[in-house]
Order: structure tokens, then C-alpha cells, then sequence
């Protein structure tokens, strides 16, 4: 399953590497683009939508839909 993350507050490499690795903690074969500009997160994993919302906000990110 794909789903699309908005999260405000994304701002640079960093972060994404902060996600990134926060995913791959729970899901080491999920794929993930991110991108700082337009603030958004893709995700293709086979976890529910909930935990993966929650592992980003774990990470100290906000996420709307």
C-alpha cells in the first residue's frame, strides 16, 4: 500500500533522514520519498496507516491528511 503524508513541518535533508530512519526502524523494507519543499512523504509499506502516522509523530513530526 502507498499512502501520502502532509507533514508541515519538513523542513530540510535532516528531517527526511529523520523519517527515513524512523520508517525503516519498524519497516526496513518500506520505500519512502520526501520532500521538504512541497512538505509531503510518501510511503509504500505493507504497515497500517496508523503506525506509520505514529512512528512519524514519534519522530517528533506533525502529520495532517
Amino acid at each position: 500500500m502507498q499512502i501520502t503524508f502532509t507533514v508541515p513541518d519538513l523542513a530540510c535533508g535532516a528531517c527526511v533522514a529523520t523519517i527515513d530512519r524512523a520508517i525503516h526502524a519498524v519497516d526496513p523494507q518500506a520505500k519512502i520519498t520526501a520532500d521538504p519543499q512541497t512538505k509531503l512523504v510518501q510511503i509504500e509499506s505493507e504497515l497500517p496507516v496508523d503506525t506509520l502516522t505514529a512512528t512519524i509523530r514519534d519522530a517528533g513530526y506533525t502529520v495532517s491528511n
